[in-house]
């Protein structure tokens, strides 16, 4: 007889739970809060290492439709607009990695999981549905549902995002810290940009105190840009108008060069405008026990919600899920020793990408003589300083982590 997993959240995590836990012969209820599966528009990038996971679950086709690939990623200047360093993608990120540089919409992204899972007959979805709480013991966890149903499985996976409630009920650590650091987020559709605000490569902007980044998505046909300032974020993080104040972000832009100006002007014309997050996160893991314990597993953002000055947020959950897959059909090991198994393989190259975005937020924002070694760092090193082998040649283990 087949155990069954529930998994909360239908995400980008929880969907590629499901799919990885279908894919190692478990039924998979997943259970999400919205009565339906959207996404706010934002892009997403994701590296050779977050390909590779897509292609072994036979994604790469449907990838290669929605995905925009970039020929490079350009650091430059937000103050002078000089350009400090590059670094190729394209094919030669083939070459080096095996597996492509891509960038795609959150939403197309969410989209292709969706497709995957709803295909296997292992997978039952259940929208307007959120896990509110659960007991675990003799060799069952027991969930109750928002709809005040009790449901049994055999394992629990939270990937219910930042503030996740699997999370509070497994390690009550208290809620995600604040950042103090504040991105605005835009959709531009490059055919109605001027030409030479379009773009075909990822262009990061560091100035100080902020940063900004360009690259396109959905095959070409949008422009992600986001910026990152330093800045006081709102009382009530959970519940507040994601509206940007677009003054606020001229504000924060001033004194910095015309190029990158008149690409944030442009976007709002040639989009829907910009919305505003506050960015949140926990300090990195110490230890497998804070991804699994008993029956309980945690995954992407309930595990390590990370800033994003690594541009592997997605990538990490996509990664859990692989790894989530590979211990789940270990059936010959008890169900805690397979989650246990996962938790051992994940939680040091999960800290080590949380520890090093939180490095490069520092890095990236710098002032000062911070900032000037930095810039005269990447026009010496250039490629070498922006290439992360250890990362993109991960395999997803704490192997990866030699």
């Amino acid at each position: 007889m087949k155990k069954q997993v529930l998994v909360a959240g239908g995400g980008i995590g929880g969907l590629a739970a499901a799919l990885g836990a279908s894919r190692a012969g478990w039924d998979v209820r997943l259970y999400e809060r919205a009565a339906a599966f959207s996404e706010v528009g934002a892009g997403v990038q994701i590296g050779p290492n977050v390909v590779r996971r897509l292609q072994a679950w036979g994604l790469q086709q449907r990838l290669q439709a929605v995905a925009a690939f970039p020929t490079q990623l350009q650091v430059r200047c937000a103050l002078s607009g000089r350009e400090l360093a590059v670094l190729p993608l394209g094919a030669q990120a083939v070459q080096r990695y095996g597996a492509a540089y891509a960038t795609i919409h959150r939403a197309d992204l969410q989209a292709l999981l969706l497709a995957a899972v709803q295909e296997s007959a292992e997978v039952q979805l259940n929208l307007g549905l959120s896990i509110d709480g659960y007991t675990q013991g003799d060799g069952v966890v027991l969930v109750r549902t928002s709809a005040g149903k009790e449901v049994e499985g055999d394992a629990l996976i939270g990937a219910d995002g930042l503030w996740s409630r699997t999370r509070t009920q497994l390690l009550a650590d208290g809620p995600p810290r604040v950042t103090g650091h504040l991105a605005y987020r835009a959709l531009a559709r490059q055919g109605a940009l001027p030409k030479r605000l379009r773009t075909a490569q990822i262009t990061v902007w560091l100035g100080p105190r902020l940063h900004a980044v360009q690259y396109p998505v959905r095959g070409g046909a949008l422009q992600n840009l986001v910026v990152i300032v330093q800045g006081q974020p709102p009382e009530d993080l959970q519940n507040w108008d994601h509206s940007a104040n677009a003054s606020g972000l001229a504000q924060a832009l001033a004194g910095t060069c015309t190029a990158l100006q008149d690409v944030v002007r442009a976007a709002p014309g040639a989009g829907q405008g910009w919305r505003l997050w506050p960015l949140s996160d926990r300090p990195p893991l110490r230890s497998a026990a804070q991804m699994a314990q008993g029956l309980v597993a945690l995954l992407g953002d309930a595990a390590h919600p990370m800033r994003p000055y690594l541009a592997q947020g997605a990538g990490m959950a996509i990664e859990d899920a692989a790894q989530l897959q590979h211990a789940m059909a270990m059936h010959d090991l008890e169900v805690p020793l397979r989650l246990r198994r996962y938790a051992l393989n994940r939680w040091e190259r999960n800290a080590r990408v949380q520890a090093r975005s939180q490095r490069n937020g520092r890095i990236f924002h710098a002032t000062g003589l911070v900032r000037w070694g930095r810039d005269l760092s990447l026009r010496l090193l250039g490629a070498r300083l922006l290439d992360l082998p250890w990362l993109y040649r991960g395999d997803g283990s704490s192997a990866s982590l030699l």
